[in-house]
């Protein structure tokens, strides 16, 4: 009884888990019996027809005997069509076809002519290889650039079930896929807009600098057409360049949502997600039926989430924001396991003050009566505004600022000086929006000019004590990009600042 073993992966959350895949051929009184068990869920039991069509019309043909498939280990739940391959070369090391797969981990899912489509999930499973000391891996050309940024294993991107065998037969005419990162790279400057096109708003400008250097949160307030949507979508091209690690993490995500476009290799840009207000809880944390999903708060990990009409998205969309505001990862639970996703973004939000939108414009007669403006207010809670360190008022620009000459602050100087307090902040080990508690009195430590201050605002402003801690954290970030050791009053004075717009507004 011809029995074959090959190895492929699961997907779980984020990562991959390997998988054995073991075929056994033998007679029974039903020929052609194809019976797969391992707990597979109904793409991989839908695999059965396009294995069989893909053998016979590749030329291969297809076994007389019962085929019985075991994926192992059997408590693992199996999902996804990347098994189609890994089952389809087992059957046929069970028929003597092939051989030499001992060192080899395969996925990728198979049409009926035999052609290999892409999956998700291509990097998680070659960061899984390397860990399990697998020498080579298997899996469609359209995902073999992104698995290939993995160093210790050797990635062939394959387009056909023959070329595999045929491969397989002789590995020494096929070269493996070659991370090239000169031509995965996006220059920084093409990624994003630039500051250079927003005219006027100085001060908005300086609050997101502060923000991008400290990674900061942040809630833009303003008339409608003050720019505030202008200023967010140009905020990532600000943001210190995404490291190695960094963007081999935000790949992997991608990759697991089937956000990758295909060809695709590292992400080098730090992702901006702008959601609807109309999305629903499961789309923004994640989750959904079957195996969850990333949500838009994981798709923004290390970069930027964008919320535009912020009181506009449903309270319970918003709430279930705190906690990830706060872990920087999301955990979605499940009858049988957990799964956790990373969510280690930068919130930007942008809002009226108002309904009409023109509460407090010196030019526009505002037509909601308080009782409007308060309810509408009231859909940001108090515990969701204590999360966002940088709160900025974007008034209408001015005519004459509008038309002046002048040359604005470009993305490129703006992104220059968050380099410089960002890598000031990692010499620390941290940077200041995760700041740890305990090093807070050590690096925030102020004179007794600074102290007198911050009382006073802490008085008169009733702020919480997390609202105490964030103000220190964005003070000692005004203190990196002033180049000063110490945070002095004008950087706690500045910080509070940015903490007045929730007490001007919302009491």
């Amino acid at each position: 009884m011809p029995l074959f073993k090959t190895r492929t992966a699961t997907l779980s959350g984020i990562d991959a888990h390997p998988v054995d895949v073991e075929v056994d051929l033998y007679r029974s009184g039903m020929a052609r019996d194809f019976m797969l068990v391992g707990m597979p869920d109904t793409a991989v039991r839908e695999s059965r027809e396009r294995i069989k069509s893909a053998l016979t019309n590749s030329g291969f043909g297809y076994p007389s005997q019962a085929v019985t498939v075991n994926l192992a280990p059997a408590h693992v739940r199996k999902e996804g069509s990347g098994f189609d391959l890994p089952m389809a070369l087992a059957i046929l090391g069970a028929m003597g076809t092939c051989k030499g797969l001992d060192k080899h981990m395969s996925i990728g899912e198979l049409s009926l002519d035999g052609a290999i489509r892409p999956v998700r999930g291509a990097l998680s499973v070659a960061v899984c290889a390397r860990q399990q000391g697998v020498e080579n891996l298997i899996l469609p050309f359209e995902n073999a650039a992104e698995a290939a940024v993995v160093d210790g294993i050797r990635v062939y991107g394959v387009k056909h079930l023959a070329e595999v065998v045929a491969m397989l037969a002789k590995p020494e005419d096929f070269a493996p896929t070659r991370h090239t990162p000169s031509q995965a790279s996006i220059a920084l400057e093409d990624a994003a807009p630039d500051f250079r096109d927003v005219r006027g708003q100085t001060t908005a400008k300086r609050g997101l600098l502060v923000a991008a250097a400290g990674g900061h949160n942040v809630l833009m307030i303003g008339p409608p057409g003050s720019g505030k949507t202008m200023l967010a979508r140009r905020f990532a091209g600000i943001l210190p360049p995404l490291t190695f690690e960094e963007a081999i993490e935000t790949t992997r995500i991608h990759s697991i949502a089937g956000a990758l476009n295909p060809g695709a290799g590292l992400l080098r840009t730090r992702p901006f997600r702008a959601p609807h207000h109309t999305i629903s809880d499961a789309g923004l944390i994640g989750g959904g039926t079957g195996s969850p999903r990333p949500g838009e708060v994981s798709l923004a990990h290390h970069g930027v989430l964008f919320l535009d009409e912020f009181p506009e998205f449903p309270r319970n969309v918003l709430e279930i924001l705190r906690q990830p505001l706060e872990d920087r990862t999301v955990t979605i639970a499940r009858s049988n396991m957990s799964f956790c996703f990373p969510a280690g973004f930068m919130l930007v939000a942008a809002m009226n003050p108002c309904p009409c939108g023109y509460y407090g414009d010196p030019t526009r007669e505002c037509r909601c009566t308080p009782a409007i403006i308060q309810r509408y207010l009231g859909k940001i809670s108090g515990p969701l505004l204590d999360r966002i360190d940088i709160q900025i008022e974007v008034p209408a620009v001015p005519y004459r600022e509008l038309r002046a000459g002048e040359e604005a602050v470009s993305s490129a100087d703006m992104r220059a000086r968050a380099e410089e307090a960002a890598a000031t902040q990692q010499k620390r080990g941290y940077s200041n929006s995760r700041m740890p508690t305990r090093a807070i009195r050590k690096d925030c430590a102020l004179d007794e000019t600074g102290e007198r201050t911050l009382e006073l605002a802490m008085r008169r402003m009733s702020l919480s004590a997390r609202a105490h801690d964030r103000i220190l954290k964005v003070a000692r970030t005004v203190a990196d990009l002033d180049h000063s050791e110490s945070v002095s009053a004008k950087h706690i004075a500045e910080a509070i600042q940015y903490r007045s717009l929730d007490r001007n507004y919302w009491n």
